[in-house]
């Protein structure tokens, strides 16, 4: 087949179908080749699909309130602060008098923060309560204002495409359909990226093996009725987390491919969008260990070999990891969390002015708690991104207003 005839073929496939074709050598488009791009700013979106727990990762170390409202969960203060109580346990690692990282994060957010790489922007999020994943991943991946009729055709990362200009604006969603936030006017592709099999804890077979050896024992009908609970309520908790995630992969998946998305993303593409699954934590969520810590580690790992990938291409990068709101305040009595309402994002890059806790804060108590459960918004998504979209790429108001109408474009100082 001659190259002008593959051309014409692949470009007489759907957007859906061009991404499952692309390999890190060769991204195509609706009709062209991609060249490198023509402006050396990057960036790239990473949703983390399920609502994570804000309140455990960019922890509020001075805060009595937290250590209230979290008996079995909370991260201990860090050692010499005059209220610690870690006995022996893994501790804060400290930003400032209010507020440390989760520990897990020693060897890889940490250093970028250090580096003034990496900011967090706490109390973020959209007007939205809905506390529904579905609705409120669509409210940002659209970037509308919440009044009015929503155009499910038009997400903000496509507009944003739109305003930059097709020749310079080179888009790619690493997922493995076209994703809400890239669809629009502007041809993107989509490269799925491979995930992982994950094994189950326990097969059906080592589970009558189990029950075979206590059939006969007053412990029989015990042992089979704990498999058959154990098994449902496992079921719907995966049932839910996986329609939380949206067909997102996991944190296992994206650090297994963060160097090919790095890759892509420095020779090929520079705006691009990852969802990131598993975040809802409704039962025994962890503390400095467990099921969120792993997650959360499995990420900075993966967005830690993304920074390197990304080679002399990071001191132009622009990393903005978002979800679609935090958790409760508190815990439950699963030892978990539940659907809150603000969160905290990540913002990190070459180019970023990292060590700092960006946008307006405050105190937290019950008082200043939204609806006495869970963080409030303080800085919406959508000014503080036309903020930072503004200084990155010189938009003017009205090419702002495109990207997020309604908006009111907010310069936190993350660039």
């Amino acid at each position: 087949m001659q190259r002008r005839d593959l051309l014409k073929f692949l470009g007489s496939l759907p957007a859906a179908r061009i991404g499952q074709c692309a390999t890190a050598g060769l991204a195509l488009g609706s009709t062209r080749l991609y060249a490198a791009p023509q402006t050396n700013a990057r960036l790239l979106v990473v949703f983390m699909r399920g609502a994570y727990d804000a309140s455990n990762l960019l922890v509020p170390i001075g805060s009595d309130f937290y250590y209230e409202s979290r008996k079995t969960i909370a991260i201990p203060r860090p050692q010499g602060s005059g209220k610690s109580k870690a006995d022996g346990k893994a501790v804060a690692l400290p930003l400032d008098a209010d507020w440390g990282l989760h520990p897990i994060m020693k060897d890889t957010l940490l250093p970028l923060y250090k580096e003034k790489q990496l900011a967090f922007v706490n109390f973020a999020g959209t007007d939205d309560l809905t506390r529904s994943h579905f609705d409120t991943q669509n409210t940002i991946e659209l970037g509308q204002a919440l009044k009015g009729q929503r155009d499910y055709g038009s997400g903000f990362l496509n507009r944003l495409v739109e305003v930059m200009g097709r020749n310079k604006a080179h888009p790619c969603a690493f997922s493995g359909q076209l994703p809400l936030i890239m669809r629009g006017k502007a041809d993107v592709p989509n490269i799925a990226l491979a995930a992982p099999k994950m094994a189950k804890p326990l097969k059906e077979r080592q589970q009558k093996l189990i029950q075979r050896m206590y059939k006969d024992s007053t412990l029989g009908d015990m042992v089979r009725e704990g498999f058959t609970v154990r098994n449902a309520s496992a079921d719907a908790i995966k049932k839910e987390m996986d329609e939380a995630s949206g067909g997102a992969i996991s944190a296992a998946g994206f650090k297994g491919e963060a160097r090919r998305v790095a890759t892509l993303m420095r020779d090929r593409f520079n705006v691009g969008f990852v969802d990131v699954g598993g975040w809802d934590t409704h039962v025994n969520q962890g503390g400095v260990e467990g099921a969120l810590a792993k997650r959360l580690d499995i990420l900075a790992q993966g967005l830690k070999g993304f920074a390197e990938g990304m080679g002399d291409q990071w001191k132009n990068t622009v990393v903005v990891v978002v979800s679609e709101f935090g958790r409760t305040f508190r815990e439950n009595g699963n030892r978990g969390t539940d659907h809150g309402h603000g969160t905290t994002y990540w913002v990190m890059g070459g180019s970023v002015k990292g060590g700092q806790i960006a946008g307006e804060q405050t105190e937290l108590t019950a008082k200043t708690l939204n609806q006495n459960r869970d963080y409030p918004v303080l800085n919406n998504y959508r000014d503080v991104l036309g903020g930072l979209f503004q200084r990155m790429y010189g938009l003017n108001a009205k090419q702002v207003q495109t990207v997020f109408p309604g908006a009111k474009a907010k310069d936190v100082g993350l660039v």
